[in-house]
């Protein structure tokens, strides 16, 4: 009963016959890595973004849409399943943070079920093109188990890694930076011993046996060849290109990928037009190393990273375009956001590589400041949600999976997975306007698996208070950035435990500039209380779960290398350009 009165409700709203509500088509945009403060409807002036602000007219835009995880794996991870990346062992507690190899064997689990899979099962047309990220075998090279097809995704085109600096000859090392770097160390320290043993056995100063010598110069060998294999052909081995399970590009052309993921998010909606179709544009743009064509660079007012984030607009504008074009747009939901905030801490000689997050502080990397995981959040569905709405409740990524349960597969008969914790809400009752507020009253802010923060919306005085456990360390430059090149800790000494914690009224403070006290805030130790005990519930939602980013899942493994030829002589390219 309560389907069919929705049903109606949403045919009242629309005018749009039964089957055009029951399965629309379903188009989501993630860019990677774009700040909030990049886009023009979110407050820029200086980049130009005419495409996302026309998305934005034509739709609702939130302004409190939060990612789940302050970086890529995690936070597609949650996106991809309504819940908490740690509920699937998509999190790290130390160390590795984020999928390092297409050849480790971590990834999103098997028994996870993603909104493609249930949508698949509904007999929608599903298809991933970009950037996956969630890892791509376990066991065997074939198996696949981690790939999009394995997750309900009929058809994928893209990276199942993600871009990286690697990528493109010239630039600095990037991928397991750290570990390659001690591993060239000790291949040094271990020639030098190796000569001085060898050198002292021939010249009768040491007595001792050459199969102690010939066991030394293996040890070398092994450590040269881990050594150079990681540090010679990260490019290889994870700048790749796949279609479904093959192998088509590698390493790839990074000066064309971005043409040719245009070009096959054109001709998939071209080839489902006829029926209801899922598809995931998961942008490469606008992650390190900034590849951007001729037809952009230099055009904007803020360097190559500015030139990247135009020329990522023009590229959405080209998807909408194509909708349009085949008469689809009354019948598509469509929705744009980014996986998590800029990244500060990217930099060069140059200057600034990473994004602006506005008003937020914080960046990539930060699970509880703002402007790690305060994102773009936009929806579009003409006739069913009002055009130029502004919502400023708080919503996440993760609701985007139950989102669209409401209009497709309850209606149709699908359920959701009950036999799981799903940490997402229907976004519907509050983007047509018939709800006032999120349904989230409480949200859970981690980095790895430490929680650094949590948010409670006091709906009864209209209050949005932020507590902040533990925070990151930052440059004593003010930049707001932690130390060197890469991302900040979630531990260790990089972080500032905070006791009693750090509390802000984000209604009158969404800079995070001012923490309140207990005189300065009548309410102050009810507020900590209160966040306290539901931070105490959520914890007993939690269970163990095996660690995807286990050192033993993240480690390249040769015989899990996507490879197209024999391995390890793995090259092929490509033919054909996309319409950059």
């Amino acid at each position: 009963m309560r389907a069919l009165l929705f049903l109606c409700l949403l045919l009242e709203t629309s005018g749009t016959k039964p089957a055009e509500v029951l399965k629309p088509n379903i188009l989501l945009i993630m860019a990677d890595d774009l700040g909030i403060g990049d886009v023009g409807c979110y407050g820029n002036k200086t980049l130009r973004t005419p495409n996302i602000d026309r998305l934005a007219e034509e739709g609702v835009r939130l302004t409190q849409h939060l990612a789940a995880a302050p970086l890529c794996t995690p936070s597609r991870a949650a996106f991809l399943t309504g819940r908490h990346s740690f509920r699937s062992g998509m999190e790290a507690s130390d160390g590795y943070r984020a999928l390092q190899w297409n050849a480790g064997s971590g990834g999103l689990p098997e028994n996870e079920t993603t909104f493609a899979r249930i949508l698949q099962q509904q007999g929608y047309a599903t298809g991933l093109i970009g950037k996956w990220h969630q890892g791509v075998s376990c066991a065997s090279r074939d198996d696949h188990c981690h790939h999009p097809l394995h997750h309900g995704f009929g058809y994928f085109y893209g990276m199942p890694f993600t871009l990286v600096n690697d990528c493109e000859p010239g630039r600095p090392p990037e991928v397991d930076a750290a570990t390659r770097a001690k591993l060239q160390q000790y291949t040094q320290m271990l020639a030098l011993g190796v000569l001085t043993l060898a050198a002292a056995k021939l010249g009768g100063l040491l007595s001792v046996p050459w199969r102690v010598v010939v066991a030394a110069a293996s040890l070398l060998l092994l450590f040269f060849l881990a050594w150079y294999s990681s540090l010679g052909f990260v490019r290889r081995w994870n700048c790749i290109l796949m279609r479904n399970h093959a192998v088509t590009e590698q390493p790839m052309d990074v000066t064309r990928a971005a043409g040719r993921v245009l070009q096959e998010t054109v001709s998939f909606i071209e080839r489902n037009k006829r029926g209801s179709f899922l598809l995931f544009v998961s942008l490469l743009h606008v992650h390190l190393p900034l590849v951007t064509s001729r037809a952009f660079l230099g055009k904007s007012r803020h360097g190559l990273y500015g030139d990247h984030v135009e020329e990522m607009d023009w590229l959405l504008g080209q998807i909408l375009d194509a909708v349009e074009e085949h008469g689809l747009t009354n019948t598509t939901f469509t929705y744009f956001t980014s996986d998590h905030g800029g990244h500060l801490e990217a930099r060069d000689e140059r200057g600034q590589l990473g994004g602006w997050n506005g008003i937020y502080r914080g960046g990539k990397g930060m699970g509880g400041w703002e402007g790690g995981i305060r994102v773009p959040g936009i929806f579009r569905w003409p006739g069913v949600l009002p055009a130029g709405r502004v919502m400023h409740e708080p919503t996440s990524l993760i609701d985007v999976f139950p989102n669209v349960f409401p209009t497709v597969v309850q209606l149709g008969g699908g359920q959701l997975p009950q036999d799981r914790v799903m940490d997402g809400h229907s976004l519907l009752p509050l983007l047509r306007g018939a709800a006032e507020h999120s349904d989230h009253e409480f949200l859970f802010h981690y980095c790895g698996r430490h929680l650094h923060a949590a948010r409670w919306h006091q709906k009864d005085s209209g209050r949005l208070w932020k507590v902040h456990y533990t925070t990151p360390k930052f440059h004593p430059e003010g930049t707001g950035a932690c130390f060197g090149q890469g991302i900040c800790p979630c531990s260790g000494e990089g972080v500032t435990h905070h006791s009693p914690p750090l509390l802000f009224d984000l209604s009158t403070d969404p800079s995070e500039a001012r923490p309140l006290s207990p005189g300065s805030e009548p309410q102050f130790q009810a507020v900590i209380a209160r966040v306290g005990e539901a931070v105490a519930e959520h914890r007993k939602t939690l269970s163990p779960v095996p660690a995807q980013f286990s050192t033993a899942n993240i480690m390249w493994k040769p015989w899990l290398q996507p490879c197209c030829g024999t391995f390890p002589f793995c090259a092929c390219r490509e033919d054909g350009d996309g319409p950059l």
